[in-house]
């Protein structure tokens, strides 16, 4: 049975995650992983081998060097920490951050990347609707990407992994991101919406009370996303739209808006 789909357009605010959620560039981040961990992995002989389930596992929708140390401790393997000016040369978290981070910006310089049709539909609606929105990415790439699909003037406001950085903030699956977004915005997360494709993303918005997490399935399983705490799931952004270009409403409708103070 699928999901009852709520009006997002009956929220405060509507918070996106931006990587597999409004644009493809997921898939560039598990290319970029995938060549860089099996080259170091080969390199340290490293085992077991890299797989798919370590993005999903350890990598997806954190920040990039919690991401590194996170998927190295599984393989019992630790490094020293380094600093995010580290040359990617070095064997640092730092390091091996920053050398994925490489491959990752030279595959996005040479091919682009444009927003899946279904979320920039749903942003359209959600901008006529005066609904606020905003992006909550843990990459330090969120600008670039958000400029190379032509959308970054969509978004009040932009938290990413370089403002996460600056004030300390704990990476997904902890709140923090997500909350401080909230704040920026002025809305609470109890009457607003997160809209997240990754485990750990939805497993923050979850944390943060949020009062609809939707997960989007770009492959991680519609099962896993609901055990981490997403209440609804789909598989594209294009399913919140009616024919009449509305949210679709559900028995239990979403909150009444309230002015923001």
């Amino acid at each position: 049975m699928a999901d009852a789909l709520p009006d997002l357009t009956a929220f405060d605010a509507v918070l996106f995650d931006l990587d597999g959620v409004l644009t493809p560039t997921a898939e560039v981040h598990m290319h970029a992983w995938q060549v860089m961990f099996e080259k170091l992995f080969a390199a340290w002989d490293i085992t077991p081998a890299y797989t798919e389930r370590d993005y999903f596992e350890h990598l997806d929708g954190k920040k990039r060097y919690d991401g590194v140390a996170s998927l190295l401790w599984s393989r019992d393997v630790e490094v020293p920490w380094g600093e995010p000016t580290d040359a990617p040369e070095l064997d640092t978290v730092c390091g091996i951050g920053n050398r994925k981070n490489a491959v990752f910006e030279s595959v996005l310089r040479s091919e682009g990347i444009a927003p899946y049709p279904g979320s920039l539909a749903l942003l359209d609606v959600l901008r006529d609707a005066g609904t606020r929105i905003a992006v909550v990415s843990s990459s330090k790439n969120a600008r670039e990407v958000l400029t190379a699909a032509g959308i970054i003037d969509r978004f009040e406001v932009i938290m990413d992994g370089v403002i996460a950085e600056r004030d300390g903030l704990a990476s997904k699956p902890a709140p923090d991101v997500f909350v401080e977004a909230a704040a920026m915005l002025g809305v609470e997360p109890a009457s607003s919406a997160a809209v997240e494709d990754a485990l750990s993303g939805v497993r923050s918005a979850a944390a943060g009370g949020f009062a609809l997490v939707v997960g989007v399935d770009r492959g991680v399983g519609a099962e896993v996303l609901r055990d981490a705490g997403a209440h609804v799931v789909v598989a594209d952004l294009d399913e919140f739209l009616a024919g009449d270009g509305a949210g679709i409403r559900t028995a239990a409708p979403a909150p009444e808006k309230e002015e923001s103070a």
